[in-house]
């Protein structure tokens, strides 16, 4: 061999390595990292809207959790019809992706088709045509979720703007059995009849519902937010007396609050919230069936908080109906064990946990005296810090003067236990944004 020869293999060898490299940095750079699922189906042709990688962090804009089967759909589930989920977002993001599930479900749940996109307005089926996307799921257009299970689908580029309404619409064609749902939502969402999935007009959504179906998370890719905030609690967590699709629920006053300050140059941590609160929750007792319908706190904080999108801090108000629905006289003592528990649960994983005060209930049905000392013992030990590495006092925020055992008049919903709009909004008005810094642990 000619020493020009061995030049020229030479720079054919290296020139070979130089594609191949180049060929594998593609390969990683397009990957935007986002988990697989079990999917069915085609692939689509055109995957334009599928996000590839970028900046910015996933976090969590909305959230629920599934609370059980919902009634009346043990045989059929909801096949032959267009779901379209009502949710409002917490945080901007450029991407988005979503969460199914049928952990109520009894058999699998096959959707073929699905969509999310920014709606036109408030509190309406309409979306913004230009946002309409349809989801895939490890690429497929169409996804299986096992009976029990869940799926994260793709991620999407759209432009998601902070305190928007996002539609997401699913459609099944075969009875899948009980849908898995959360009742109380305080939202109004919609079904059609047939495959209406990327039907942006929204006139074939005649039928309305109070209830969120299988979609129980809307993370997004944000520049906007680093974490997020998981607020777990019960029925006052979850808003069940506040205005129907006007967002008054407390953690959506402390999620404005907090977009507002950070955007006001505060020196506070960017975060998105999400709300796991459930009607009648409590902190030991599980509901009936199985899995568990309203499951304990206790069950449910791994799923339901512990796996959320980049949460940094868990804020946790829980307990009252421990109180309230124990058939005997609940011990205080099990209750605030029960919540340190979850407290340890947290700092496991890193993260900082606040925790509120139970509020006042004189005056609704379950109320009496021995069940006010209980309360009030409960509330003791929050206060001393030894549950919670930081505290917001609910009870003392939104409490009678003349009666501390009641919720003051304007604040009441008219039960007695359930905060009014104006009560909502003075529990967030009352959070400290400041207890959201820091991942400090408190010594239990």
């Amino acid at each position: 061999m000619t020493k020009r020869h061995g030049y020229a293999v030479l720079s054919a060898l290296l020139a070979l390595i130089v594609a191949v490299c180049a060929a594998v940095y593609v390969t990683v750079a397009t990957d935007d990292g986002t988990p697989s699922s079990t999917f069915a189906g085609t692939r689509p042709r055109h995957g334009s809207s599928v996000a590839p990688a970028s900046t910015g962090t996933w976090v969590g804009a909305w959230s629920t959790a599934p609370v059980g089967g919902e009634p009346g759909t043990e045989t059929t589930g909801l096949a032959g019809r267009s779901v379209r989920n009502v949710v409002h977002a917490s945080t901007a993001g450029t991407s988005a992706r979503i969460t199914l599930s049928n952990l109520y479900g009894q058999s699998p749940l096959t959707i073929t088709h699905a969509s999310l996109a920014v709606a036109l307005g408030h509190d309406t089926a309409v979306a913004d045509a230009e946002t309409m996307r349809r989801l895939t799921f490890n690429g497929a257009t169409s996804v299986v979720v096992p009976a029990g299970g869940q799926v994260l689908s793709d991620a999407v580029r759209v432009v998601v703007p902070h305190d928007s309404d996002v539609l997401v619409t699913t459609y099944s064609p075969t009875p899948s059995g009980p849908v898995t749902y959360h009742p109380h939502a305080q939202q109004m969402s919609y079904v059609a009849q047939g495959d209406r999935t990327e039907d942006a007009t929204g006139a074939a959504y005649t039928e309305q519902t109070p209830y969120w179906r299988y979609l129980t998370a809307l993370d997004v890719l944000s520049n906007e937010a680093t974490g997020t905030v998981v607020v777990f609690g019960d029925s006052i967590t979850d808003g069940i007396t506040s205005t129907v699709g006007a967002n008054r629920r407390w953690t959506d006053v402390l999620a404005g609050r907090l977009h507002t300050a950070v955007a006001g140059g505060d020196a506070l941590p960017r975060y998105g919230v999400v709300n796991e609160g459930i009607s009648g929750n409590q902190v030991l007792a599980d509901g009936l069936g199985r899995p568990a319908e309203n499951q304990s706190g206790l069950g449910r904080f791994g799923r339901d908080a512990l796996s959320r999108t980049s949460v940094k801090v868990v804020v946790i108000d829980l307990g009252i109906n421990d109180i309230i629905r124990n058939p005997a006289l609940a011990d205080p003592g099990r209750i605030s064990e029960g919540l340190r528990t979850l407290v340890r649960q947290a700092h496991a994983r890193g993260l900082k946990v606040v925790g509120a005060t139970l509020m006042p209930f004189r005056g609704h049905r379950g109320w009496t005296p021995a069940r006010e000392a209980v309360r009030q013992q409960v509330n003791a030990e929050i206060r001393s810090g030894r549950v919670y590495d930081s505290v917001v006092d609910f009870d003392q925020a939104l409490r009678d003067p003349y009666d501390a055992r009641r919720l003051r008049p304007e604040y009441d919903s008219g039960d007695h236990l359930h905060p009014s709009d104006l009560g909502f909004a003075k529990m967030g008005d009352v959070f400290d944004l400041g207890a959201l810094k820091g991942a400090g642990q408190a010594e239990l």
